[in-house]
């Protein structure tokens, strides 16, 4: 069963058809408890760094999220749930993001922003789950890992950035899997199958 966070960040429902189109069996939940007892969680994530922040808080669902990690649930978190993994944004200056991974959240400062549409990764020796393949990202901010052996994906975009994480048990990625057609499906299926 996977848990998919509910703390009013967007794309939900795109993460739900794409569960259904699987046959997965999953729960949309904002309780504590059964967050924190989740076997395999889904992030998701649309919206403002410092909103995201303020719905946790509010839901008390930060120290769950952390302990459901620290007892290796697998965790998966999509575009915003990549940022939040870290421990600052320049979108929300004097916010404090989940400080899983070290490091911060910078904004794109060249070309059309956000980045909209589809975009190449090139994996890393770091990656289990994707494959150099084409995604589609909304995004206007990219994550600079402290401990770059963690970045599992690049992508170029006036600057070449992280377009994911992996560490153990969390996988988290810049674009939308859920919106990435093939490539999207592919992923989702090696990382429930995992």
């Amino acid at each position: 069963m996977i848990t998919i966070v509910d703390y009013e960040a967007g794309n939900l429902k795109s993460i739900c058809n794409m569960l259904d189109f699987l046959n997965i069996k999953y729960k949309v939940s904002f309780d504590p408890k059964e967050i924190e007892e989740a076997k395999k969680i889904i992030f998701p994530g649309q919206g403002h760094f410092a909103q995201a922040m303020k719905n946790l808080k509010e839901k008390n669902l930060i120290e769950p999220i952390k302990n459901a990690i620290s007892n290796d649930a697998k965790f998966l978190g999509i575009c915003l749930g990549l940022q939040v993994l870290f421990e600052k944004s320049a979108e929300a200056n004097g916010v404090k993001g989940l400080g899983i991974f070290k490091g911060e959240v910078k904004k794109f400062t060249k070309g059309k922003i956000p980045q909209i549409g589809w975009n190449k990764i090139i994996t890393t020796p770091q990656n289990t789950y994707l494959s150099d393949d084409y995604f589609y990202f909304v995004n206007s901010y990219y994550v600079c890992p402290q401990d770059q052996t963690i970045i599992s994906s690049t992508c170029d975009y006036n600057i070449n950035f992280a377009a994911s994480v992996e560490y153990k048990n969390v996988t988290a990625v810049q674009f939308h899997p859920e919106k990435s057609s093939k490539a999207g499906v592919i992923f989702f299926k090696k990382w429930l199958n995992s």
